[in-house]
């Protein structure tokens, strides 16, 4: 599991490495395009969209992995630890249910869009629902992991306020010694 979970975050990077060249290629092309020969491909647009929203949901997923989103962590910081716990407890709560209700809309989307089609390519338009179903699933098992973690009081578990030793204070404590 330790191995597996690195190995998918190495793929969701190259997924959204690949996604970000083909929509760059696509988007200057029909720059190029439209600028010198006054047309275009309108499939390029449509398919540098999917793309993007593709890319989009995939790096929500590991930012919230690598604990990359923006957060307010000064109040946090100033709470005792027991308070800081509860404080992430419930805020872990009120994520899973956001998340739930993004997962509920996503898989709404998705079965709507088995009967849509894009105007160009006539893809369904549920790839492009997908990504949030997606998104949304696994940010709910990333979250209620370290719910679990932090319940179970856990070392590895992320409380936000608790911050890491700066490394002045790991020197001096080395120097200390």
């Amino acid at each position: 599991m330790k191995q597996l979970v690195p190995r998918l975050e190495h793929i969701v990077e190259w997924l959204m490495a690949l996604a970000l060249a083909i929509m760059v290629a696509l988007v200057f092309g029909n720059v190029v395009l439209r600028y010198l020969f006054d047309s275009g491909i309108a499939a390029a647009e449509e398919l540098a969209r999917l793309m993007f929203v593709w890319l989009i949901f995939l790096g929500a997923i590991l930012a919230l992995r690598r604990h990359a989103h923006l957060g307010v962590e000064m109040m946090q910081a100033r709470l005792p630890p027991g308070a800081r716990r509860v404080c992430a407890v419930v805020s872990h709560l009120l994520m899973l249910y956001g998340l739930w209700l993004f997962l509920y809309g996503s898989w709404t989307q998705t079965v709507i869009g088995m009967s849509t089609y894009s105007t160009v390519l006539r893809y369904p338009t549920a790839f492009m629902a997908s990504a949030g179903l997606l998104c949304a699933a696994s940010m709910i098992l990333i979250v209620a992991l370290n719910l679990w973690r932090i319940v179970s009081r856990h070392p590895d578990a992320m409380i936000p306020g608790n911050t890491a030793p700066s490394l002045d204070a790991i020197i001096q404590q080395g120097a200390a010694e």
